[in-house]
């Protein structure tokens, strides 16, 4: 019988090998051969017992604490020389390592959230991923509500596109109605879920972004390192070489409730050129406090930018900085980095230079008190306020020669009481002070770009294509129901759009119009190379003006401070290698963010509507489908369906090509545009959906025989129309 390896002799042989091993090739190794593997078999379990060793994928062995030869990884952060993995399940104390991937030039390019299968090799006196597939995006939790029936637990997940619930394997401390995150195991409808966390009642106030949080995986707690360099940076009163420029009186304009403050303005006339003006856009300095490769660094750009929820947000940059330090707050010295701008009387910029400067704003002012005194020609700041809109004039001027698109939809905006509870909805209009900011922004967009294009350097644009021709035909038949030509021959402007906006406007079927040009763009993305800004018509276009809550335009002053010889905590060849991974980035947060946005706005409003289930509400169809239409409530939004069972005992024709559900008996027509009046059924503030029915009386089904599952027949298969003579369809 040969003598067993002893437990540092398995651990030394496993270490060495280039890929995962069993009990079988331990054997071979070591020559065991009958009751040797017996015995080697009970040492190598003691050995597990002991905590030294682990098994991995396939029942392979590796050093416990260590990584298997073999797994699963998640890419978690990037620097200028590639990319970073952690493993997907980490069940030993301390946190999970981070190992460098190095990929083959042949295997695109992987990003930030990827999974792959990799090979774990010792290298460089550490570890290694050398990747071997690229695995699916799965979601690696679910969140839901724990119910319980008489089959036991299960979770209902707040994904209003979850197509079943999942039984919950263990239970954990969570009561009924508790707001859980799970983790999935299992497939299709035989998935279960094991509990995770305990987030407490779906129904505090809070708790809709929270939710929103938790589903789309958004970092909301800075660790203590990030925590440590934020309090450190704010406390060194070094701010470098700058411009003294306190003595003008710069302000900044912003919603009555907004949480910092990145950009301050000033203008006057240009005292040399008559009908010109002088102007600076003042951009909170990010880039001195927030050097590369740091803490902070590396936490703001895992986030990417900010998220704003109408109970909170979710900062790029810990509250020391985002609203005290860097926030250019009312009587308060702050650094930045300002944009000098000379302006031509027709809106051209005839100049432009960036400098490290010193401010100091004569007030926070919102864009409702900003228009209510320039308006009325009085107030403390109404001298200031009159040559930002002097300087406004030009750059205004420069703007309608460009045409660029002019949508014009309002922004619905979530009010709550001192509880956190739903005071109001409303729709925030846009008025002519959100327009003065906006173009003072755009054109020191514009000025970064080029600043950094007459340097050669390295610039994060801003891109946004035309649209495809895909989208322009659904445009196409869509305005055909509104008897609105559209040549697709043509080359495609924003002026195109801009002239259906026009012809419509004042009619009931704008907005309905106007949503509909909005879906047909493209969605803007962040990219290293230029293709151009089409909603704006520019040709070069970057963010400069949003340091304190965007990635992106942290990376622009970067840049700029590098190009331009600024001084410190300029862009490093680290981050100008890493451009195109951190624009990837940066543009999947943007979505994340959005998307979490929405859905908290959404939740929101089904809150609010929840004490109306079961009355009459006026809404207008928003899209039409085989199945039903749905519908959004006037003047707060939130679709619902209307399912086309609940439409009455007849049978309709859906036509595909105009999109609208006609009765084939009554006439009676569902489009998108109409108004109408709906009950509302249900609003589910957990999934954020509502549903509607017709009124009573109208597709009610009590006491009749339920019709038929096959109601609906598309109008272009079948056969000859039964809609009766004189019936128009496909037309308003």
């Amino acid at each position: 019988m040969a003598d067993l390896p002893t437990p540092q002799a398995i651990l030394d042989w496993i270490r060495a090998q280039p890929t995962g091993v069993g009990k079988r090739e331990i054997g071979k190794a070591f020559g065991l051969h009958g009751a040797d593997k017996i015995a080697l078999k009970a040492l190598l379990r003691d050995m597990q017992d002991q905590g030294l060793l682990d098994t991995g994928p396939g029942r392979s062995l590796h050093k416990a604490g260590g990584l298997p030869k073999v797994t699963v990884l998640r890419i978690v952060d990037a620097d200028g020389e590639g990319l970073f993995a952690s493993p997907e399940r980490w069940e030993h104390p301390g946190p999970p390592p981070r190992v460098r991937v190095i990929e083959s030039r042949k295997r695109s390019a992987l990003g930030i959230g990827d999974r792959i299968l990799a090979r774990i090799e010792e290298r460089g006196g550490g570890q290694a991923a050398f990747p071997m597939k690229a695995l699916a995006k799965s979601a690696e939790f679910v969140l839901g509500i724990v119910r319980k029936d008489g089959t036991g637990f299960r979770l209902v997940p707040v994904d209003k596109k979850a197509r079943y619930d999942l039984a919950i394997s263990e239970v954990s401390t969570a009561e009924p109605g508790d707001l859980v995150l799970a983790e999935p195991h299992g497939r299709g409808s035989l998935q279960q879920a094991r509990i995770v966390e305990v987030l407490g009642d779906p129904f505090l106030p809070r708790a809709f972004s929270l939710i929103a949080i938790h589903a789309k995986g958004i970092p909301h707690v800075f660790d203590e390192p990030t925590r440590a360099e934020a309090d450190a940076v704010a406390e060194d009163r070094d701010l470098g070489r700058r411009e003294d420029l306190r003595a003008l009186p710069f302000l900044t304009i912003d919603p009555a409730d907004a949480r910092d403050h990145d950009d301050a303005i000033w203008a006057a006339p240009d005292p040399d050129k008559d009908g010109h003006w002088r102007a600076i856009v003042a951009i909170a300095d990010v880039s001195w406090f927030v050097r590369p490769g740091g803490a902070l660094d590396r936490s703001a750009r895992a986030r990417g930018n900010s998220v704003y929820f109408p109970d909170r947000v979710v900062p790029m940059l810990p509250e020391r900085l985002s609203a005290d330090v860097c926030s250019l707050v009312e009587g308060q010295d702050r650094a930045v980095l300002a944009c000098h701008l000379s302006i031509a009387p027709d809106g051209k910029i005839l100049s432009q230079r960036f400098a490290r400067g010193l401010i100091r704003c004569i007030t926070n002012i919102s864009y409702e008190d900003a228009q209510a005194s320039h308006d009325s020609g009085k107030g403390e700041f109404h001298a200031v306020l009159a040559d930002l809109w002097g300087a406004w004039g030009a750059l205004k001027a420069a703007r309608d020669r460009r045409e660029p698109l002019a949508l014009e939809l309002p922004e619905r905006r979530v009010l709550l009481d001192e509880a956190g509870r739903i005071a109001r909805i409303e729709l925030r209009q846009p008025i002519p002070a959100n327009q003065l900011i906006e173009d003072f922004m755009i054109a020191a967009n514009v000025a970064a770009a080029k600043a950094l294009e007459a340097k050669k350097a390295p610039c994060l644009y801003r891109d946004h294509e035309p649209p495809s021709r895909e989208k322009l035909v659904t445009l196409k038949e869509f305005l055909e129901t509104y008897d609105m030509p559209l040549a697709l021959g043509q080359v495609i402007k924003p002026a195109t759009f801009n002239r259906i906006l026009l012809k419509v406007k004042g009619e009931d079927h704008a907005q309905m119009v106007s949503e509909q040009v909005l879906r047909t763009q493209t969605q803007a993305y962040y990219s290293p190379d230029n293709v151009g800004h089409f909603g704006l018509s520019l040709g070069s276009y970057a963010h400069f003006t949003s340091p304190i809550r965007r990635y992106a335009d942290l990376i622009v002053h970067r840049s700029l401070v590098e190009a331009w010889k600024l001084g410190e905590g300029g862009l490093d060849e680290a981050g100008k290698a890493a451009m195109g991974r951190t624009a990837e980035h940066v543009s999947m947060t943007e979505r994340r963010a959005m998307e979490a946005e929405r859905d908290t706005l959404d939740r929101y409003v089904a809150a609010y509507l929840s004490e109306r289930v079961g009355e009459v509400i006026r809404a207008r169809i928003t899209g039409v489908q085989k199945f039903g239409f749905f519908a959004q409530v006037d003047g707060l939004g939130g679709d619902g369906l209307v399912p086309v069972s609940t439409l009455g005992a007849e049978r309709f024709v859906y036509d595909e090509d105009s999109r609208v559900l006609e009765g084939i008996e009554s006439g009676t027509r569902y489009v998108a545009g109409q108004r109408l009046d709906l009950r509302l059924v249900e609003a589910n503030p957990i999934t954020g959906s509502l549903r509607f029915e017709l009124p009573f009386g109208e597709g009610d089904f009590t006491g009749v025989e339920r019709p038929r599952g096959d109601r609906v027949r598309l109008g272009r298969r079948a056969g000859q129309s039964r809609v009766p003579r004189g019936v128009k369809r496909g037309r308003r």
